[in-house]
């Protein structure tokens, strides 16, 4: 059994699917584990530490030659895995609702190949895959990175300073959405000094805000709505909650110095929560940071890739915002790869053997169709 694990090729993609940790760890299951040269220099990891943990370290057509599982944080390009074996998992993020060549039409082209794709970002909510979740894994860290963020465009100080010369106010801070990176944020912006509220459509979120010492600012009287679909996600809300929610945010965000936006509904656009018009009615020197800015964003205005300015307010749309925390983030989707393995693993075959429910879950393609019923959906 050989694993691979490929450097990675999208632009400002930073991470590694695998560290000497996780090596060592498929090593001692009994597989072979080669690994592309430079993979993990961006997440600071010598191709040297990979060969103490015992990985062989070589070129792309080396490390994919005869490979049964190939390891990748985004799904590497179809034509620069030739000579893997036929049939072999690609176990990655593989964005199968992303547009042109680096969403469907990827997946199109694995099949084609005749690859079994494996998509980490489609793995079931239930408590033994929690250890393999890629996106609470990463949303975490990026839930953090983006109160680190808004502290560096905001300019002023977070907590109440009283001074000789007078007291400073401490930041007023808002998060929208309030899953793992919501959380995240909440956690960190306290312990920087800001005042914090948050809110989200889903009703039992209202009781974690609380529990962090947060404001909850949710829509009252409106009945019969939770907010809440399969697996805990967020779901599309009714016209009247949409109304509601728009007049009780436009009111709370006026008086906010910093906002955090985290909504997304997966295979879905990210749904609008600020307008212009909501924009323009924040202080100057206020910061939005836009967490859902690729899946087409929270806030209007948002531009992926960038920070802009509008009505003096400035709005943070960095991309790929778990790679700006390249070490650590490598390391959890390292595990999470490892972890969802080694589960798995058949000590006969010196292979794993997926299950029922979560094989089904996460496989797109198998013997050269698209099988996952999402996609076929679609």
């Amino acid at each position: 059994m050989k694993i691979a694990i490929v450097r990675e090729q999208a632009d400002g993609e930073r991470r590694v699917a695998a560290t000497p940790e996780t090596v060592k760890k498929f090593g001692a299951l009994g597989a072979d584990v080669a690994i592309e040269a430079g993979a993990g220099l961006h997440a600071s990891i010598a191709d040297a530490d990979y060969a103490a943990a015992g990985a062989t370290v070589a070129d792309r057509a080396a490390t994919v030659a005869n490979a049964d599982i190939i390891l990748g944080v985004q799904g590497p390009a179809p034509d620069s895995l030739a000579g893997a074996k036929p049939g072999a998992w690609i176990v990655a993020g593989l964005n199968p609702f992303g547009a042109g060549d680096d969403g469907r039409a990827r997946i199109d082209a694995y099949a084609a190949a005749g690859y079994e794709a494996l998509a980490m970002e489609f793995m079931p909510r239930i408590t033994r895959a929690q250890s393999m979740d890629i996106l609470s894994s990463q949303s975490n860290l990026s839930g953090y990175k983006a109160v680190l963020d808004a502290a560096a465009e905001y300019g002023r100080a977070f907590p109440m300073m009283m001074t000789a010369a007078g007291t400073v106010s401490a930041a007023k801070l808002f998060v929208m959405g309030v899953g793992v990176a919501g959380l995240q944020a909440i956690a960190t912006a306290r312990r920087l000094g800001a005042q914090v509220s948050a809110t989200d459509v889903r009703a039992a979120t209202k009781e974690q805000i609380e529990s962090l010492g947060a404001k909850a600012i949710f829509v009252e009287k409106v009945a019969g709505i939770e907010g809440e679909g399969a697996g805990g996600y967020a779901t599309e809300m009714s016209d009247e909650y949409k109304a509601a929610q728009a007049e009780l945010v436009s009111g709370h965000i006026a008086r906010q110095d910093i906002v955090i936006t985290t909504a997304l509904i997966p295979g879905r656009p990210a749904p609008r929560l600020i307008s212009d018009a909501q924009i323009a009615t924040m202080k100057p020197g206020s910061v939005i940071v836009d967490l859902a800015v690729e899946q087409g964003g929270n806030v209007e205005g948002a531009v992926a890739g960038e920070i802009v300015e509008r009505h003096g307010v400035k709005i943070v749309g960095h991309r790929n915002m778990p790679s700006r925390l390249a070490a650590d983030t490598s390391a959890l989707f390292a595990r999470n790869l490892y972890n969802f393995l080694s589960a798995f693993w058949d000590k006969e075959k010196n292979a794993p053997v997926l299950d029922d429910e979560i094989g089904t879950a996460i496989r797109l393609t198998q013997g050269g169709k698209i099988v996952n019923e999402r996609l076929l959906a679609s």
